[in-house]
């Protein structure tokens, strides 16, 4: 008789274990930046994900591409990443939706040392000023950008090209990583770049002459910044967590627009690998307080027109034939409601 209780305990025992053994924690990707402060303030404030969900498991990626392709490769149920890896993925085969956005128009254009000087006064016409520049310095101005591809890249391109209407031999521009930019600027081995907060803030607390000569809307109205993404499997098998991960986003964005104070310790946790002074990360989320943006409608429109200049200039590998494909709105739409 203990024989069959035993026997029977471990057959039910049994039964149970693969159940839970299934129940694998959320694989989620980001970089750590700011364009990414959602799932930090949603990770830290215990918001992020439901209380019987296990703790995720987070990947840390130091760029865009190598997120790229952890996607491709199928890992990953979830990605805070920009809207250009987005685009690549899904044209490469990747089964992803965005259900949410970050941010938007995020990309800052600063000058910094001698360049800088030539906006003191009555000098904003930014061609006017890198012509001058170039006749009294004997060269052309050095601008520092993300790699050929990256959204900041494409966001100073069509800057250059449709708004101030410069010839594209004007400028001498050098594609860097984020850490080698802020190098570059702080040693003055360049006389501007396209870069991000919190980055924008750490420059204009290091050095009194740098100036912010274009923001956000100015380079590329409506430029699409970093999303939410998740698989599709993950929507068709669990769309109850997906909402929940959305309605999470929205409260975070809210968080950030209207509470930098409280939002900026959860945030100052990641980003610059938790380096970064609090006054610093606070004032690069109070800057950013119009750029928080969670609703994913309202980029459909801009990503496409991104991604049909990104192909103008050549640096686009792979075009995505439906952009609105890769947005689902509907998370969003009731999470709102």
């Amino acid at each position: 008789m203990l024989f069959r209780y035993v026997a029977a305990s471990v057959l039910a025992l049994s039964a149970v274990l693969p159940v839970h053994a299934a129940e694998q924690p959320l694989e989620i990707g980001y970089l750590p930046i700011l364009p990414a402060a959602q799932l930090f303030v949603g990770l830290e404030s215990g918001d992020l994900l439901p209380e019987d969900e296990p703790a995720p498991k987070l990947v840390l990626f130091q760029s865009g591409p190598a997120l790229t392709q952890a996607l491709i490769a199928g890992q990953l149920d979830v990605a805070y990443v920009g809207i250009g890896p987005a685009l690549v993925a899904k044209a490469k085969g990747a089964d992803i939706k965005v259900v949410a956005s970050n941010i938007v128009e995020q990309v800052n254009v600063l000058a910094i040392g001698e360049l800088a000087n030539y906006f003191d006064g009555d000098e904003p016409d930014f061609a006017v000023a890198v012509a001058r520049f170039t006749q009294e310095k004997g060269r052309k101005p050095m601008i520092a950008s993300y790699p050929k591809g990256a959204v900041p890249e494409a966001a100073l391109q069509y800057w250059l090209r449709n708004v101030v209407k410069l010839p594209a031999d004007a400028v001498e521009l050098i594609y860097q990583g984020e850490a080698q930019i802020q190098q570059a600027l702080s040693n003055q081995a360049v006389d501007a770049a396209a870069i991000l907060e919190p980055t924008v803030s750490q420059i204009l607390k290091r050095q009194s002459d740098a100036k912010v000569l274009a923001q956000g809307a100015q380079l590329f109205p409506n430029q699409p910044g970093a999303v939410l993404l998740v698989r599709e499997s993950l929507i068709q098998s669990k769309p109850d967590l997906v909402q929940h991960m959305v309605n999470a986003q929205v409260r975070s964005t809210a968080l950030l627009r209207d509470d930098p104070a409280k939002a900026t310790p959860y945030v100052q946790k990641y980003v610059g690998g938790g380096r970064l002074p609090k006054d610093v990360v606070q004032g690069a989320i109070e800057r950013s307080h119009d750029q928080f943006q969670a609703d994913p409608g309202k980029i459909i429109k801009a990503t496409g027109e991104l991604q049909d200049f990104q192909a103008s200039l050549g640096t686009l590998g792979t075009k995505l034939d439906d952009v609105q494909g890769l947005f689902d709105t509907r998370f969003f739409q009731k999470a709102v409601q």
